[in-house]
């Protein structure tokens, strides 16, 4: 190897190691734990950081970034069309440029993983990251809060909110099953099932009737795969004793929140304010298609709708709050960014000869990106960054693939510069 080859290959590590900790910074959420890091701006220095080792590395040549896959396009123009969208809105203007600029991370985030992701291994690390941070957060989250209604608060951030929390932790279960699944150490086994374990509490405690909803949804696309085409009958048994046992001991708030949403059985304060709840959400979807209707092309801009809304709360369907946010040019990029996920997804799945592992994480990755599609209609998740994270993983996977396969498996497909320049980096001099 060549002094080039190894200075390459610094520079490829070190911006791994800076989008990995991003990915610790921003799952994990260390300034809700850590004393004084709530003033470092974290998320945006280990974001920088990889940036600057990708760029050193020849990772952001124009060569590179004219290959990449159109959900890279897709993503791109959504976010451009939401700067426009804020410039022109007609709602708060300034406000809207600036989630504009927050959600940008999410291209950044997108490109790291896609170009920076370049083996199996470090495909591993990084969804080992954001699931053992949501497993950290659910048990920290069930310690601090069991004793409150709902799981509300316990945290801030991305999981302030309990929906959210639910959110984040359906679109990490199929992970953790994955990964104790994909271990042969005993210890691990044992972890990974504690983890799931306390998920699955936390998820109930949350008494959340979208996250509910989702669990079942994403749980049975996740037995699909594991249990009945991977041959393991015994997940759907051991699955269905778990569900009813904690059901038994955590779900009783929500099967009060489910019972009062029909509106037939309101007899508690917490039905009362279920049935409420319920009833707002009709109200916000009502109001979200008269803003659709009265601003087509470029929405109110993105995050306006609270203000829209007129009592203070987001339209709790992702597609809608995209649609009356951004207008119907953004829906349609967002569904074409989500759709080449799955598309991603068929791809690994029709091909040949896939090893264990990778089946084990394509079957998780298309639980998880079910789990968000059915989520988003019950959900203001729209800009919530684990399903873009999901996607990320979908084209990286699908690139190391088509990296590693014969070239008769993949000559339908061109490779990214990436991939090759990785495989450059580290073939034997």
């Amino acid at each position: 190897m060549t002094e080039r080859d190894n200075i390459r290959r610094k520079a490829t590590n070190s911006a791994f190691f800076w989008l990995s900790a991003f990915y610790l910074v921003y799952c994990a959420r260390p300034e809700d734990w850590v004393p004084g890091l709530s003033y470092i701006p974290m998320a945006k220095i280990t974001a920088i950081l990889a940036l600057w080792g990708l760029y050193r590395v020849g990772g952001l040549s124009s060569r590179i970034l004219r290959q990449l896959p159109p959900e890279s396009s897709y993503l791109l123009a959504l976010i451009g069309l939401f700067y426009v969208s804020g410039a022109f809105s007609p709602i708060w203007r300034s406000g809207a440029i600036i989630h504009a600029i927050d959600f940008s991370k999410s291209y950044v985030v997108w490109l790291l993983t896609y170009l920076l992701v370049t083996d199996f291994g470090k495909f591993r690390r990084v969804v080992f990251i954001q699931t053992a941070s949501v497993v950290v957060i659910s048990l920290v989250s069930v310690a601090k809060g069991h004793s409150t209604a709902r799981l509300e608060g316990v945290l801030g951030g991305i999981y302030g909110n309990p929906n959210d929390l639910a959110f984040a932790i359906v679109l990490c279960l199929p992970f953790a099953l994955a990964f104790l699944l994909s271990t042969n150490r005993m210890v691990s086994k044992l972890a990974w099932f504690f983890g799931i374990l306390m998920m699955g509490v936390a998820l109930l405690l949350t008494a959340s009737r979208a996250g509910f909803i989702d669990l079942v949804v994403a749980g049975s696309v996740c037995l699909w795969h594991f249990g009945v085409r991977g041959k393991r009958l015994y997940l759907i048994a051991v699955t269905a004793a778990l569900a009813l046992l904690l059901m038994m001991v955590a779900g009783n708030l929500l099967k009060e929140r489910l019972l009062a949403t029909t509106g037939d059985s309101v007899s508690t304060v917490d039905q009362e304010k279920a049935y409420t709840s319920f009833e707002a959400r009709k109200y916000l979807m009502i109001r979200s298609l008269e803003g659709i209707e009265h601003y087509p092309l470029l929405g109110i801009g993105i995050n306006n709708f609270m203000s829209y809304s007129g009592i203070w709360h987001e339209v709790h369907i992702s597609y809608l709050q995209i649609a009356v946010e951004g207008g119907v040019s953004a829906l349609i990029l967002y569904l074409l960014f989500f759709y080449r996920g799955f598309g991603n997804l068929r791809k690994l799945r029709g091909m040949p000869n896939l090893d264990t592992q990778t089946t084990l994480f394509v079957g998780a990755l298309h639980s998880s990106l079910i789990g968000f599609a059915v989520g988003a209609l019950f959900a203001p998740e729209a800009y919530q960054f684990f399903p873009y994270f999901s996607v990320a993983y979908t084209s990286a996977l699908l690139a190391i693939v088509q990296q590693q396969a014969p070239v008769s498996e993949v000559r339908p497909v061109r490779l990214s510069s990436m991939a090759r320049l990785h495989a450059e980096t580290y073939a034997p001099s």
